[in-house]
């Protein structure tokens, strides 16, 4: 095995180790003392656990057996390794944890902000990986060959109301469920920031008389890359070229400035794009 892979196989699973423990913290510390219930399989053990005492940690790995030997055909066994890693680690941080028996708050609100934070953040790591903790994990990648345009937290967070309903149902605790959603909807966004970072970039596109001023001061300024379309007015039945680029989001006032310098008749529209990969952005490599 080179070198190269070695360190990539290191960097992985020290990412999974991190990431579970994490998770477990904002589980065990912040949601479980707090009744704040999680989603997913997770979220079953934890009902489960509070019928029946059993850990909630080994309840987990019991669970996700089934959803492994599904996934197994779908996923390779590469994924399932990485998973199945993640999933052991963080049911067993899970019920070490436990043992300190710690609680920071017990303020619903701080709890379900501050573990949903840490709990997203610890998936996130792990996702980034290329690997999940099992449960609904495995199920939104699933549903994700299908949807590929579905953010991953998203399909996470709506898997995981079905559990907060159930638990709600069960011990009609339908206050602490209301707080499990803002916990389930601070991970969600937590987990797509980890994966899809902060700063957004956007598509432009710009129809001007002066089209080829406008591509060379982007691509010398701003060393972005312009794809030319041609089109054509529906009003006027003239052929136009429409000029589309992808930009930071921190880019967007250079541009503007840019294109009212050579064309004030410039028609020019911006939109997000939440995942780009290539050159200048992303590695299409990484995408979960």
């Amino acid at each position: 095995m080179k070198q190269v892979e070695i360190s990539d196989y290191i960097i992985k699973y020290f990412l999974i180790t991190l990431g579970s423990a994490l998770y477990a913290v904002g589980f065990q510390f912040f949601l479980y003392p707090n009744s704040i219930i999680v989603g997913g399989v997770s979220g079953i053990a934890m009902i489960i656990n509070m019928l029946t005492n059993l850990p909630v940690g080994v309840l987990t790995i019991i669970l996700n057996i089934p959803l492994f030997v599904i996934a197994w055909k779908h996923f390779g066994t590469g994924f399932i390794i990485s998973s199945l890693v993640g999933m052991v680690l963080s049911s067993v941080f899970v019920d070490l944890f436990a043992l300190i028996s710690y609680a920071p708050t017990d303020d619903m609100l701080l709890a379900c902000i501050i573990g949903g934070a840490v709990k997203g953040l610890g998936l996130g790591i792990v996702y980034y990986a290329g690997a999940t903790t099992g449960g609904t994990d495995i199920i939104a990648k699933f549903i994700r060959l299908r949807f590929p345009y579905i953010n991953f937290g998203t399909l996470v967070l709506g898997t995981d109301f079905v559990i907060i309903v159930a638990f709600a149902l069960i011990f009609n605790k339908v206050e602490a469920a209301m707080y499990a959603v803002i916990a389930m909807f601070v991970v969600s966004k937590v987990v797509d920031l980890v994966l899809y970072g902060i700063d957004n970039s956007n598509v432009c596109y710009i129809i001007s008389e002066k089209s080829e001023q406008i591509i060379d001061d982007i691509t010398a300024s701003l060393h972005r890359g312009v794809t030319i379309l041609e089109g054509k007015g529906a009003y006027s039945k003239q052929n136009k070229q429409v000029l589309l680029c992808v930009v930071k989001r921190t880019q967007i006032s250079q541009i503007r400035k840019m294109i009212k310098n050579v064309d004030e008749n410039a028609f020019f529209i911006v939109t997000d794009a939440k995942n780009v990969f290539g050159k200048g952005f992303g590695d299409i490599s990484d995408f979960s």
